[in-house]
């Protein structure tokens, strides 16, 4: 059975959402679409399909064209204090140490130095960068970057956490390990998570559901169930369970290329 306990109340919900930029044509069009507390979603699909434009909604950087979406029992910008998002690129700044990196938000909300110590150092022990505390950005590897970012959005209250193709620019091995550490880290805080990248085995091993979009314009073609059990590791991608899971999402992804 799965850890990780699921409450069934909604945290993300679109209904009847559509975006369209100017007199272009709609990026994304009817999208009724709801996310429990606790669940881990992803969302793939064909570039241009409006994947990382459902992410930017849910944030409040953009508003719908039409529709309705609420986040945490309210609207995007009222829930910006528990929402996260993350990024491809993990935009450090070169002249601040890690330990100065992570404390960033908290320094610019006003945080004490004494409460903002104490919470970067509890989410550099939770991400494993304790001893890089006062290293810079170009000391550190890609993968210790992109945790770095992670611990930076987690010292906030965050309770919703929105990634951005995080793991793309990494090789296979360290973004495996990194797959691991955020499905420990999710088992611990309990986020709900919504998830954007073109790795449908990656897709396969984080969520409890995948989210295929078509496109021109966006829409959901497929909300597929992942119901094997976390926590998940290498012998979770070793197992034929796991294939066999990856086989139907790429089929399901293959349809969606050939409409």
């Amino acid at each position: 059975m799965s850890s990780v306990i699921m409450d069934r109340r909604t945290d993300i919900s679109f209904k009847g959402v559509s975006k369209q930029y100017g007199d272009r044509p709609p990026v994304l069009t009817g999208i009724d679409l709801s996310i429990a507390k606790g669940e881990f979603v992803s969302i793939i699909g064909p570039s241009g399909c409006g994947k990382s434009t459902l992410l930017k909604l849910v944030s409040g950087l953009t508003a719908p064209t039409s529709g309705n979406i609420e986040v945490g029992g309210t609207t995007p910008v009222e829930a910006r204090a528990i929402v996260s998002y993350i990024f491809q690129d993990p935009t450090l700044l070169p002249w601040r140490t890690v330990q100065r990196n992570v404390g960033l938000g908290l320094e610019l909300d006003g945080v004490s130095k004494a409460v903002r110590d104490e919470k970067v150092h509890s989410m550099l022990a939770l991400v494993g960068l304790s001893p890089v505390a006062q290293a810079y950005p170009r000391q550190l590897s890609g993968g210790m970057k992109m945790r770095v970012s992670i611990a930076r959005a987690l010292a906030s209250t965050t309770r919703i956490l929105l990634m951005d193709e995080p793991f793309a620019a990494l090789d296979e091995m360290t973004r495996d390990r990194l797959n691991e550490e955020l499905l420990r880290l999710r088992e611990e805080r309990q986020w709900t998570v919504l998830f954007v990248t073109h790795s449908v085995t990656e897709a396969v091993f984080l969520s409890s559901r995948i989210i295929v979009l078509a496109s021109h314009p966006g829409r959901v073609a497929h909300d597929l169930t992942v119901d094997m059990p976390y926590p998940r590791d290498a012998a979770t991608r070793a197992s034929d369970e796991f294939e066999q899971r990856i086989a139907a999402v790429s089929k399901a992804l293959r349809g969606v290329h050939a409409l």
